[in-house]
């Protein structure tokens, strides 16, 4: 390969995994843009949306999915679009039940009380999904090896659509990635600026008093957001296992470590800057993997954010807020 197909190699590579963790970085910074929450235990929401997919892959029919020529390339599209909105409906589920189990009682606590029950929920679905992975089914290994990675079947024809004489590889799976993800973001865009829902996010997100003085359900609005958060995490775990084709019950933690940093980075209360920290993360990490080392990658990720912050603290689409004495 050339220089330049190696390159665009790459770019390929870091826009597919970097729009899947600015998905991730959305439901971050909707909630913390909303309560001033950070939501550590996003990540892990993110997890079961990637075992519920393959649970139900599997009670589909595995081998159906893996043969191509049997399951139909149609077939499998309708799946993965099934699937993507199965996990998202079942992440915001789950999501709107620790709200309203966890940190809705705590609303008025410390902020340090609440960033500690999101630690606190992050084990406890950490060991759900080490439980989920020791179910009895072929798909999860058997119920052997709870804690092995799983692998995800292919569900898409993986031959290169630039042709088998390019060497840079576009596969089905990256435009799945960009079918999917863009859509979602342009919708959520157009869902916060024009209705009447979205507006009252804004509201509460602005001042949350004077919000509930205007009308707003604001515990609606924050159950909403939750909801929308996690349907975002539960469609970018289908992506992530469709594109890396494994899974593991460990694997929102680095997902859930780059999100959050992709939504500090583009600053963390705005949508667009989680969209652009996300894009920029997964091209940093794949040029870093590609020119320096895999070793080094978390060192240049995080060297890069710290750079950003010193010259621009509140990130780099973040509003200066005036600190109150």
């Amino acid at each position: 390969m050339t220089e330049t197909e190696v390159f665009l190699q790459q770019v390929i590579y870091g826009l597919s995994n970097g729009m899947i963790i600015a998905l991730v970085a959305l439901g971050y910074t909707m909630v913390y843009g909303i309560v001033e929450l950070i939501n550590f235990a996003h990540g892990d929401v993110f997890t079961l949306g990637a075992f519920l997919a393959l649970t139900v892959v599997g009670a589909l029919g595995a081998a159906a999915v893996l043969d191509l020529g049997t399951a139909g390339e149609s077939s499998n599209w309708l799946l993965l679009f099934g699937l993507v909105i199965g996990a998202g409906l079942f992440c915001g589920g789950l999501n709107v039940a620790i709200d309203k189990v966890v940190y809705k009682p705590l609303r008025r606590a410390p902020k340090l009380t609440q960033l500690v029950a999101a630690i606190g929920v992050s084990f406890i679905l950490i060991n759900v999904a080490l439980f989920w992975g020791g179910v009895p089914m072929e798909v999860l290994g058997g119920g052997n090896a709870a804690a092995a990675p799983k692998d995800f079947p292919e569900m898409l024809e993986t031959s290169n659509l630039l042709g088998e004489e390019s060497n840079v590889m576009l596969r089905l799976e990256d435009v799945a990635i960009f079918a999917i993800t863009i859509p979602i973001m342009i919708g959520l865009t157009l869902f916060v600026k024009k209705t009447r829902l979205g507006r009252g996010m804004r509201a509460t997100a602005q001042n949350p008093i004077a919000a509930k003085l205007m009308g707003i359900d604001t515990d609606r609005v924050i159950s909403a957001t939750f909801l929308i958060g996690g349907f975002l995490g539960g469609a970018a775990s289908v992506m992530w296992a469709l594109y890396n084709n494994t899974i593991s019950f460990q694997m929102g933690f680095r997902a859930g470590m780059d999100a959050f940093t992709a939504a500090v980075l583009g600053g963390i209360g705005s949508m667009p800057g989680a969209m652009l920290g996300g894009v920029l993360i997964g091209l940093i990490r794949a040029m870093s993997d590609q020119y320096i080392a895999t070793e080094w990658t978390n060192v240049v990720v995080f060297g890069v954010l710290i750079l950003i912050l010193v010259f621009r603290p509140s990130g780099l689409l973040g509003l200066k807020q005036r600190e109150k004495v």
